[in-house]
């Protein structure tokens, strides 16, 4: 068994922080057919993920998000790529929005 465990400082407001570990549970329900549970508290939430193989917590707070998970057997093998799945979707959601949304300069002809 393989385990994961992944931070991410922010300065957003918990609040915002809440937002975005919403739509991280709603993109792994979608995309990977995560089932997870949303447990909010006064000074941290904890959203709970599970499938065939994968199950951990994703703990937010108002300065950082922490993600354990342990990956069975099978997907233990694809821990690097899985990880960096995992990473790559966290720093996306908590991007600025200014940089997410550059306009694209027209290339002169």
């Amino acid at each position: 068994m393989a385990n994961l465990h992944i931070r991410r400082e922010h300065s957003l407001s918990l609040a915002a922080a809440r937002k975005i570990a919403r739509t991280w549970a709603e993109e792994v329900e979608s995309e990977f057919g995560m089932q997870c549970t949303y447990a909010e508290g006064a000074q941290e939430d904890r959203v709970s993920f599970t499938r065939s193989g994968v199950n951990g917590t994703l703990v937010v707070t108002g300065d950082h998000f922490d993600l354990d998970a342990k990956l069975g057997f099978l997907l233990g093998a694809f821990k690097g790529k899985i990880e960096a799945e995992i990473v790559k979707n966290l720093d996306d959601l908590l991007a600025p929005k200014a940089a997410a949304k550059k306009p694209k300069v027209a290339k002169k002809s």
